[in-house]
């Protein structure tokens, strides 16, 4: 039995697959070379793929309008970016060229809208979602955007607290204001807490709009908003919310009927394995014929269904770069392999909620493997990564230390939040710095084009942030 590296992944989950490959004995990601960014940039960095970025949005579309046709279905489907998931101007961009709306999340989002609009990348018929707890000031940003006239801004009721404080705030307002409802759901069985906190109680949902929306001019309610978190998946879990929505639609049309939007949140799940098997299609059409059934027996007309893809957008297009500094052996049986950087700072998701993400070699798949333990280079007991999500081990070559070319390792589909989460730009733990982070497209003849975005860290910046005196020398 051969036992390289190549040929464990190959037989485990069939290899190359979408996104990776081999070229020249190096690993490639979508058809980019990761030898050339490690010979140009030099470890670490991450990497985003904005290529990735259109790909997953096009793929979406497609799927629902598909759906949307096989079914007879007669509402539109609208996707938007949530803008939470990564802010970078190159990312949301990118989303936008797709003929995606957004959604925001909080004050400062609202400023960036603003940007995006004076920029030309957004007009004022964009749809704008406004979920989140509103304070005060992501109130007043708001309605900054009615009053410059976005005519598709939807201010989605996180509590019945917000309409009272919306409604002390526009009492001078001419315009009607488009409201939405989240409404709280039932929380998985392996919660801590049995309803979400965000949104609305569903036992209440129906007195509320009765008594302060439906015979208010000021308002227009045209939105019913709900979200699993954890993601739309084919269980008894999420179709027994789903039903629920789904009704609560039914309801609140009956009584609102100018109504006509249902947003089924996010949660599209992205590979972080391998062996991954997600059957979107399936999913799709199961969505779109569920409701298209309820509608058609309650005589009521198909809603527009609107979603809120972040990870499953820009999952996908995220890398992380590493080297292999140091093999240590601690013991007859672990056997750790340090990097150049911290994973508490770069893949803080995989420290705080345990997620997992593709780990890959870039150099060696020739190579016997074996298992190891991934150590960051911080001082932290927590900053290790061990396991797989499939096999619960992590599997890398072996190599010798005085190697003519060290080891190159990938964590892949980082994309999503490591950023937001991490603090990008600011201190991070132990004073490591941040890694460079590269953005790579393609030109019109579909050649790469590979930029850095911003440069690793230096101590004066993370001094500055601190609070030290930094003279310069004469």
């Amino acid at each position: 039995m051969k036992n390289t590296y190549f040929d464990l992944v190959d037989q485990s989950y069939y290899f190359p697959q979408d996104g990776f490959d081999i070229q020249d004995g190096y690993l490639t990601f979508h058809g980019v070379s990761l030898k050339y960014l490690i010979d140009k940039y030099e470890t670490p960095f991450k990497l985003i793929y904005l290529p990735r970025i259109s790909d997953q949005i096009k793929k979406a579309k497609n799927l629902f309008n598909r759906a949307i046709k096989k079914h007879k279905y007669n509402g539109e489907y609208y996707y938007c970016y949530c803008t939470k998931c990564c802010h970078f101007s190159p990312v949301i961009k990118k989303a936008l060229k797709e003929g995606t709306h957004l959604e925001t999340s909080s004050s400062f989002d609202i400023d960036l809208i603003l940007k995006l609009w004076r920029d030309g990348d957004i007009n004022k018929s964009t749809i704008i979602i406004h979920n989140g707890y509103k304070t005060d000031d992501y109130l007043e940003k708001i309605l900054i955007l009615l009053r410059e006239g976005f005519k598709n801004s939807i201010i989605v009721l996180d509590s019945k607290n917000e309409l009272s404080r919306i409604s002390k705030k526009t009492r001078r307002f001419k315009k009607k204001i488009k409201l939405g409802l989240r409404m709280a759901i039932d929380e998985s069985p392996k919660s801590a807490y049995y309803t979400s906190r965000l949104g609305i109680r569903q036992n209440e949902v129906m007195e509320f709009v009765k008594n302060s929306i439906v015979d208010n001019d000021r308002y227009e309610l045209k939105m019913l908003h709900f979200f699993v978190d954890t993601g739309i998946k084919d269980n008894m879990y999420y179709w027994g919310i789903f039903q629920k929505a789904i009704k609560m639609y039914v309801d609140l049309k009956k009584i609102a009927p100018k109504m006509n939007d249902l947003n089924i949140g996010g949660g599209f799940p992205i590979r972080n394995t391998l062996g991954f098997d997600y059957d979107y299609n399936y999913m799709i059409n199961e969505i779109i014929g569920n409701i298209k059934q309820v509608c058609s027996e309650n005589k009521i007309p198909d809603p527009n269904i609107f979603t809120e893809f972040g990870k499953y957008t820009v999952g996908e297009s995220g890398a992380n770069i590493f080297k292999v500094l140091e093999q240590k052996k601690q013991n007859d049986k672990e056997l750790w392999y340090m990097i150049d950087n911290s994973l508490i700072n770069t893949i803080p998701d995989a420290y705080s909620i345990f997620e997992k993400f593709i780990l890959l070699p870039v150099n060696k798949w020739e190579n016997k493997y074996t298992r190891v333990n991934i150590g960051g280079i911080s001082c932290d007991h927590h900053d290790y990564y061990n396991s797989d999500e499939l096999n619960q081990e992590v599997n890398l070559p072996v190599y010798e230390a005085n190697a003519k070319e060290p080891l190159y390792v990938g964590f892949f589909h980082t994309g999503a939040y490591q950023d937001a989460i991490s603090g990008y730009g600011g201190i991070k733990h132990c004073l490591i710095p941040s890694p460079k982070h590269i953005i790579i497209d393609r030109d019109k003849k579909g050649n790469f084009i590979d930029t850095v975005y911003r440069h690793e860290q230096k101590v004066e910046e993370m001094l500055e942030i601190l609070g030290y005196e930094i003279k310069k020398e004469e």
